[in-house]
């Protein structure tokens, strides 16, 4: 109820209002926060100098953003703009076979980048997943398979064969871990959708042009076997309308994108302030707030520019990649909070959904959870926050069904009823900003630190209380009402062209 329920105009612009101004009121605190600290002793391995001429240094607190632009720029650039004049080649003359001419050029970019041991530990691996999923069997699929993705993750195992690779370079351990860790992910998807197979089992070669599409390799996003082996194997390549103009506009997104981030990052410093909390603890519970809520913007922008450059090379092959994560300023479900959808549509397919079935029974949704956030837990690597991440996460992903199952009986279902739908969404907009903020005190637990998202809490709940508390909570309530405006606009959208298909 009160999913496409309308609010009056001027309502709707005055919850704008309120966001905006308190917006730019937070933002302010942030900014001469940042302006005061930039010669800070404490900050000085965090700031660098930056625009001179503007007197402001820049925030380089965060390692792969520094990397991106930085020590991997030319080899980014080098290997993928390869790719793109490899992939083109092959679209044109051989269209049918072109899946076996990525993996060639991945396995060959991959051994120039890392060498021969690295591609043999890969290889070692896809050809024991391969000889697992022979028997058919999805236990033993999981098993084998989680087994070596903590020989990744879990010491002494990871250290043991990182050490077999010869060289040392800036980016060996990211390379290394990454290629490796989606690896696993990738054979345990072959591995699973080969057991599914009515007849036989998809070859060796299957897997290998599966694994060592380059864009993918390192850095994800997890495409699902079953969708990539049906993109790659068309030999038809049509694109469709206006297909070619999306790619250059998202293009340009993407690097529209990257100078906003880096002109934010001179006048902004989100990720060094946090590390002294000593200063931090100064600042007024708006600016605290929207600071942490900063951090968890800034990480989506991460993710999406991220994965945005390598779908776009995607397409660029008639593929059709995982979509880029969802903004964060438009969640306030846990259900739909993450930061990599290839590795959230694994997770959903081959464990949480599978497990939790329609996600309307409280113990299957339990068991579900719980496992899908331990598997995940490994994948990030074991270690206190990740711990307290995955349970706190775990815990408000289940407690969204509780709250659910719980007002949906009878005597809140019939007063529910006698309410019109507008007051129904604005009662869920409530419940929704208490959602919001739990969202974003425990994701910063893993973007910061355990003591920076336990001083958040306290400011904004305990020593705040009542005034910032129910100040910022209405501010979110706002921000909420205008996320479910724009979900009604396309709710309303998505009907109307499918009644205009039935007319059709």
């Amino acid at each position: 109820m009160g999913v496409k329920a309308m609010l009056p105009s001027y309502e709707l612009g005055f919850y704008a209002l309120v966001v905006t101004c308190a917006v730019l009121y937070s933002g302010s605190g942030i900014f001469e926060a940042s302006r005061d600290s930039m010669n800070r002793k404490a900050f000085r391995d965090g700031i660098k100098p930056g625009w001179h001429y503007f007197g402001r240094k820049m925030d380089v607190a965060d390692f792969e953003w520094v990397m991106w632009f930085t020590s991997f720029r030319n080899i980014i650039i080098f290997a993928l703009s390869g790719h793109v004049l490899f992939g083109k080649i092959c679209s044109m003359t051989v269209p049918q076979h072109r899946a076996v001419m990525y993996m060639i050029y991945g396995l060959l970019a991959v051994l120039g980048s890392m060498g021969l041991v690295y591609l043999m530990i890969i290889l070692s691996h896809c050809l024991l997943l391969y000889s697992v999923a022979l028997a058919k069997q999805k236990w033993l699929c999981y098993v084998a398979g989680l087994c070596c993705l903590a020989s990744f993750k879990v010491e002494p195992f990871g250290s043991w064969q990182s050490r077999f690779v010869t060289g040392a370079f800036d980016l060996q351990d990211v390379l290394f871990y990454g290629g490796c860790t989606f690896t696993i992910m990738r054979c345990i998807s072959f591995a699973l959708e080969s057991s599914e197979k009515e007849e036989g089992i998809y070859s060796i070669f299957d897997l290998l042009k599966y694994n060592f599409y380059l864009p993918f390799f390192f850095f994800g996003p997890v495409m699902t076997f079953d969708q990539f082996h049906a993109q790659v194997s068309t030999r038809e390549l049509r694109r469709k309308d206006n297909e070619m103009k999306n790619i250059r506009v998202n293009a340009l997104l993407h690097v529209g994108a990257i100078v906003a981030v880096d002109i934010f990052f001179h006048f902004f410093y989100i990720l060094t302030l946090p590390s002294d909390l000593k200063f931090v603890n100064r600042l007024s519970d708006w600016s605290l707030a929207g600071l942490a809520y900063s951090n968890l913007v800034y990480d989506w922008v991460k993710a999406a520019v991220m994965f945005g450059v390598i779908n776009t090379i995607a397409r660029l092959d008639h593929l059709d990649p995982p979509q880029p994560p969802k903004c964060i300023t438009m969640l306030y479900i846990f259900a739909e909070t993450h930061f990599d959808r290839g590795i959230n549509d694994w997770l959903c397919k081959y464990v949480y959904d599978h497990l939790g079935e329609n996600h309307d029974n409280i113990l299957k949704e339990l068991v579900a959870s719980i496992t899908t956030f331990a598997i995940t837990t490994l994948w990030l690597g074991p270690c206190e926050v990740v711990y307290i991440w995955s349970l706190v996460n775990c815990f408000g992903l289940n407690f969204e069904l509780w709250v659910q199952k719980f007002f949906q009986l009878g005597p809140f279902a019939k007063l529910e009823a006698k309410l019109s739908e507008a007051m129904s969404r604005r009662i869920r907009a409530a419940f929704g900003a208490v959602n919001f903020w739990a969202i974003v005190l425990y994701n910063i637990l893993a973007l910061n630190s355990l003591e920076f998202a336990l001083l958040v809490t306290k400011r904004l709940l305990v020593m705040g209380f009542p005034v910032s508390t129910l100040s910022i909570w209405f501010i979110t309530y706002c921000g909420v009402q205008l996320i479910k405006e724009r979900e009604r606009i396309l709710a309303t959208q998505e009907e109307q062209k499918g009644d205009k298909a039935k007319v059709e």
